[in-house]
């Protein structure tokens, strides 16, 4: 990335990291002006998980579609852009250069500046886009359907990793159980449903503690404990899926809130965002913001809208770069997995 000293009025940013393409336009780094998603989850739902192929193909034929309508959204067009954000990495390869390669052509097409933001970055800057806002540095936990992050955040342009899954993302893991039950995709939103009329102590499913990296997650013992059981209860009557969501989902949280304030604690940091998909989820919030106020500390949640993969937080998180003058070169490519460029 290269480095000059910009300014950014009206910049419009662009997401394709997964399966919604994406586009805003965040005026003065304050006001957003649009903000349009195109989910491609009815395509993908028989498959029962993302088809890389099949989204950068709808990508390809979105993103004109997503990028005329978040300008016209914001009352605007092309020739008031000043610069552009586009989501660089992690994500799929085949989605992140429909993307980028986008964003690339209008950026110089029109001659304006461009910054390529990460995925996760992002959301740790979506709690800012709403009224109550945490302060510098703060934890910020980012749980979705590809990841399970912990951070201690710095700055909008620094972010140290404290803790992340080994394998299974927290939604990913909502998913898998959800497929376990016969229930639909995505999994987080039926199993969250269905938990409020279940017994959250109905089945002890196991809390992963990892005591030599105790900020890590895992969440693959307790979705094979899952499978065990209902494998058990086969043949016995009617499966108590009510029981089972209720008491997976609590496992979940429990590891969640229980790391995310043990961070808190060793690192003395006060406020707390958790950001991601999964940060949808009710139960999450109760007791999170419970168990945060005991603690003495703030938990603060984006909308959700902004919880979900969206442009308005690469808008955001672009924003600040640009204003730092942080520029993509020419020549930058995507990339899926961390660590992710330095910035």
């Amino acid at each position: 990335m290269t480095k000059c000293k910009l300014n950014s009025r009206n910049l419009l940013a662009i997401e394709t990291s997964c399966d919604e393409t994406a586009a805003a336009v965040l005026r003065d780094g304050r006001q957003l002006m649009s903000n349009v998603v195109a989910s491609q989850v009815h395509i993908h739902k028989e498959y029962w998980g993302v088809v890389p192929e099949l989204a950068s193909r709808h990508h390809l034929e979105d993103i004109v579609r997503i990028v005329e309508k978040a300008l016209l959204d914001a009352k605007t067009d092309r020739s008031a852009i000043d610069a552009i954000a586009v989501t660089q990495g992690p994500g799929l390869v085949g989605s992140l250069v429909v993307g980028l390669s986008f964003a690339k052509a209008m950026a110089m097409a029109c001659d304006i500046p461009l910054t390529g933001v990460n995925h996760l970055h992002a959301h740790l800057s979506s709690v800012f886009l709403c009224e109550d806002v945490p302060s510098f540095p703060f934890l910020g936990l980012v749980v979705s359907g590809g990841h399970t992050n912990l951070y201690a955040v710095n700055s909008f342009l620094s972010a140290d990793l404290l803790g992340q899954t080994r394998d299974d993302a927290a939604g990913e893991a909502f998913d898998k159980v959800a497929k376990m039950l016969g229930l639909e995709y995505p999994g987080g939103p039926i199993i969250s449903e269905l938990a409020e009329g279940g017994d959250p102590c109905a089945f002890s499913y196991p809390r992963a503690k990892l005591p030599q990296t105790p900020l890590d997650f895992s969440f693959s013992g307790l979705k094979t404990a899952v499978l065990t059981s209902v494998r058990k209860l086969a043949g016995q009557g009617p499966l108590p899926v009510e029981d089972i969501c209720a008491s997976f989902q609590e496992a979940v949280v429990d590891v969640l809130v229980e790391k995310t304030l043990f961070a808190a604690k060793n690192y003395d940091i006060r406020s707390i965002a958790v950001t991601g998909g999964v940060a949808t989820n009710s139960r999450l919030r109760a007791r999170m913001a419970e168990e945060t106020r005991r603690l003495g500390c703030k938990a603060y949640f984006p909308y959700p809208e902004l919880c979900t993969d969206n442009a308005a937080m690469v808008a955001l998180a672009g924003y600040h770069q640009i204003k730092a003058g942080i520029l993509l070169k020419k020549d930058a490519d995507v990339y899926s997995r961390l660590p992710f460029p330095d910035i």
